[in-house]
């Protein structure tokens, strides 16, 4: 069985899951996640949104080491090194609606380049136990090569 690791901030289980942001109805800024208050002008005429599902890599890096706190991946022999990327999501028209960053399915830097297409995806993160104590495969977002 597998579970959203933050179930709140996209559609996943859809087949083209998106990430769900939030949009100012007073200055039009975008956030992700969904915020209830804008940060640029601090309305709170804000609504959900459902944020374009390709970008372009605008920057990366691979981590190679556990991240610190709040972490709850795998480390130790089961962490495997993994690419991070600031993502500028894009609508049709190719417009630039917003930056994200999330984790990149590759994480080998001879695979990897400023400009290239990605496209979101969901991907297994860890295990944890359930209320029944049944193991449950997390799942979180990433973005692919599309």
């Amino acid at each position: 069985m597998q579970k959203a690791l933050a179930p709140e901030i996209s559609t996943w289980p859809d087949a083209d899951p998106q990430l769900i942001g939030s949009r100012c109805g007073d200055c039009a800024a975008t956030t992700f996640p969904a915020q209830p208050r804008c940060p640029r002008c601090s309305g709170a005429d804000t609504e959900e949104v459902r944020l374009p599902r390709r970008g372009t890599v605008i920057a990366w890096t691979t981590q190679g080491f556990p991240p610190g706190a709040p972490y709850k991946g795998p480390t130790g022999k089961d962490f495997v090194p993994f690419g991070v990327g600031l993502v500028e999501l894009v609508d049709d028209d190719g417009n630039g609606v917003l930056r994200v960053e999330g984790r990149l399915t590759e994480n080998d830097p001879a695979k990897l380049r400023f400009g290239m297409n990605v496209e979101l995806t969901m991907v297994p993160f860890a295990t944890a136990e359930d209320d029944n104590g049944d193991t449950v495969e997390l799942v979180t977002f990433a973005f692919q090569p599309a």
